[in-house]
């Protein structure tokens, strides 16, 4: 197959969920014997964080061909001052860019490489093949959080591309009911990220000096909120001594950051919770964990977290966080709070207590993660592409 992935977002230097699936479909596909480019926007130009295969073609649509288009400040100033109004007139301004200085750098690429199948990895993409530039090529577009957000914060003028997509996938079951309730005649499917399949296995069974909370996550107050964990712990950190807390990831905000550690200066705590900033070693730092929790309001298909589930980490989020209470079965392989640092601080109080019940969760943790192995994820990915492409 001749495959494009449309990535409208960065990708240099990123480190995020979206650009690490991005480079794992292309490397996947290529080392199947597939023809794939992969395109994407980013005003910086140079290398991704996760490594591309060389036999994938990549372009970046802000740097082409010797064209250097970069989001305006103008843009940036209209984007922010109409967002603060209405996220859907605010995107708005990312679509009119791209439609009047990166069309037609897409059309040259799609006249080159003649794919037989497009993966939209936003409705954004899906917006200029199959409403711009009108494309018969089929479209499949993805979904990385919970589709019901496209029909409140998404442009009106994308939501034709998902009716017009020849699928339309979204990463849980959930998620494809919320999809359906808007898109009667539309095909959806379900299919979740790939999850590591990891030869190694935290050892929750051996006793230890020091034990070991882990977040990992950008810090980002209204997403992640690791301020809720880092409350949540020190409401229980006299209890349990021997614990400390490390949070791995990106700062988001110097302002946010010095807020967090001033919670933790007053609670007394600077030597037992940890910013470790970004790593590529996160197997590691999992295999010398012994809980992970997940404070975040909302997620997709959190890598992160299903990542320490299979390595054998149980979970503690939030009941109110769809995907995440989608992951977990609580009591299971791990445990739901209500929402707020105290509920979530009883929760992790439970775990903590109990050794036995973190083996026996973390077991079940890494069970559940099988369905999301590789090489079911890519052949449902491969499946799906081709059965598109016959009945095209």
């Amino acid at each position: 197959m001749r495959i494009l992935l449309a990535n409208f977002s960065k990708m240099v230097g990123d480190s995020g969920g979206l650009a690490k699936v991005n480079v794992a479909f292309a490397n996947e596909m290529v080392r199947r014997g597939h023809t794939v480019t992969t395109i994407y926007s980013d005003d910086h130009a140079g290398d991704f964080f996760y490594p591309l295969d060389e036999r994938v073609i990549a372009y970046n649509l802000r740097h082409f061909r010797g064209q250097t288009s970069l989001f305006p400040i103008s843009y940036k100033v209209r984007r922010e001052i109409l967002r603060a109004f209405s996220q859907k007139r605010g995107r708005a301004v990312n679509d009119e860019f791209t439609k009047k200085h990166l069309l037609p750098h897409i059309q040259t690429i799609l006249t080159e490489t003649q794919p037989e199948i497009i993966i939209a990895f936003q409705p954004a993409s899906a917006k200029s093949f199959l409403c711009d530039l009108k494309t018969h090529i089929p479209v499949i577009t993805m979904s990385h959080g919970d589709p019901e957000d496209y029909f409140h914060t998404y442009p009106t003028a994308e939501l034709p591309a998902l009716a017009h997509s020849a699928v339309c996938q979204v990463l849980l079951p959930g998620f494809a009911e919320h999809l359906r309730n808007h898109l009667r005649d539309t095909r959806i499917e379900a299919i979740g990220n790939v999850v590591p399949q990891y030869a190694q296995q935290t050892d929750l069974a051996r006793e230890k000096e020091t034990y070991k909370i882990v977040f990992v996550g950008r810090m980002v107050r209204n997403h992640k909120r690791p301020h809720l964990l880092i409350e949540a712990f020190s409401k229980i950190a006299a209890e349990f001594q021997n614990w400390t807390l490390e949070l791995w990831g990106a700062e988001d905000s110097k302002s946010y950051q010095k807020e967090m550690q001033r919670i933790i200066a007053s609670a007394g705590l600077e030597d037992r919770i940890s910013f470790c900033g970004t790593t590529a070693e996160i197997p590691r730092v999992l295999q010398d964990s012994d809980l992970c929790v997940a404070p975040s309001a909302y997620e997709g298909f959190s890598l992160a977290h299903t990542e320490a589930m299979s390595m054998g980490l149980p979970l503690i989020g939030y009941r109110s966080c769809v995907s995440v209470a989608e992951l977990i079965d609580d009591g299971v392989n791990g445990l739901l709070a209500a929402d707020g640092a105290e509920p979530l601080a009883e929760k992790m109080a439970v775990l903590m207590r109990d050794r036995d019940l973190r083996v026996r969760m973390g077991n079940a943790a890494r069970e559940s993660m099988r369905v999301y192995a590789p090489e079911i994820i890519w052949g449902r990915w491969e499946t799906l592409m081709e059965e598109v492409i016959a009945s095209r």
